[in-house]
């Protein structure tokens, strides 16, 4: 069965011109079928690049709205449009204006994963990739921070000369993960190095031998010469780190570590976007055009390497 739908979705694809963009944490027979496997803003970077007509992202509703904003000639769907993501989805264009109403002429730094619209009001992108080097850059000494408090702590953690305002945005699921899990992990796997999200717990990434966005851990595991890993993020990545290194051994810092948004899109829905072309993502061009400004300024940075 698995494999006749993947020859649908193939053919599919052929017909419309389209690649298909998988995120790391997806089920492992979206990322099998898809084109590129990556990050948030790897993809979205990769669905700008692409000589294709129709991007089919495989991911939440954030990520699908940044490859809309960066690829304004493409045509963005979404196998399931209802993937939302829960910390995006804890600010607003409403409370972000309270916090820079409270401090006036004070940058906003607002991470990737965050909607159009509060992009639209922010100064400047950041990934978990980046955020210390973003922060880094700015001659403010302080910086509002929004919307994820633990990344924000994280950063402020490796910057103290500023002082960033954080909001009390999180992701559960990272949230999810408690020192006890990774304690116990290491008392199981005393010869694993620990990777972990800096979304998790300030407490948990104290007890971290490293402190990686998923791309950092999928570049970290490649070029180690350890065996063993713990993986404090969530654990569709593990999917991914066993493919890319076969004679490694990868354990999950908590089997509570699941996203169910990215959970929700499945082969069968690849192939319905597909073939019904309704689920697409728009964003305003007036939001959009906003919006840019602050992901490019965040990719200018990158550049300057």
């Amino acid at each position: 069965m698995a494999a006749e739908l993947f020859s649908k979705i193939l053919k599919l694809k052929k017909e419309r011109n389209a690649v298909i963009l998988a995120h790391n944490y997806q089920r492992p027979e979206v990322q099998d079928i898809a084109d590129y496997v990556g990050d948030s803003l790897g993809l979205s970077i990769q669905a700008s690049k692409a000589k294709a007509d129709v991007i089919v992202f495989c991911g939440v509703h954030f990520m699908a709205e940044t490859a809309a904003i960066l690829c304004p000639d493409k045509k963005i769907i979404m196998p399931e449009v209802k993937a939302g993501c829960p910390m995006a989805d804890m600010i607003t264009v409403e409370k972000l204006q309270k916090i820079k109403d409270q401090n006036p002429n004070v940058p906003v730094v607002c991470y990737v994963n965050t909607s159009a619209e509060i992009k639209a009001e922010s100064d400047i992108c950041c990934t978990s990739a980046n955020s210390v080097k973003v922060v880094a850059s700015l001659p403010d000494k302080e910086v509002i921070f929004v919307p994820d408090k633990y990344l924000g702590a994280y950063t402020q953690s490796k910057i103290p000369d500023k002082k960033l305002v954080l909001y009390e945005g999180y992701c559960p699921t990272h949230a999810n993960i408690f020192p006890e899990h990774i304690e116990a992990a290491k008392k199981a796997h005393p010869q694993a190095l620990v990777l972990v999200h800096p979304e998790c717990r300030p407490q948990v990434t104290a007890l971290a031998d490293e402190v990686l966005s998923t791309g950092g851990m999928l570049k970290f595991v490649k070029n180690s010469e350890k065996q063993e890993f713990i993986i404090g993020t969530e654990m569709g990545i593990i999917y991914t780190l066993q493919k890319q290194n076969p004679g490694k051994n990868f354990y999950p810092a908590s089997e509570r570590a699941v996203c169910p948004n990215m959970k929700l899109t499945t082969l069968e829905k690849v192939f319905w976007s597909l073939e019904d072309m309704k689920t697409e993502v728009v964003v305003p061009k007036e939001v959009a055009d906003k919006a840019r400004k602050a992901i490019e300024r965040m990719l200018e940075i990158g550049r300057q390497d």
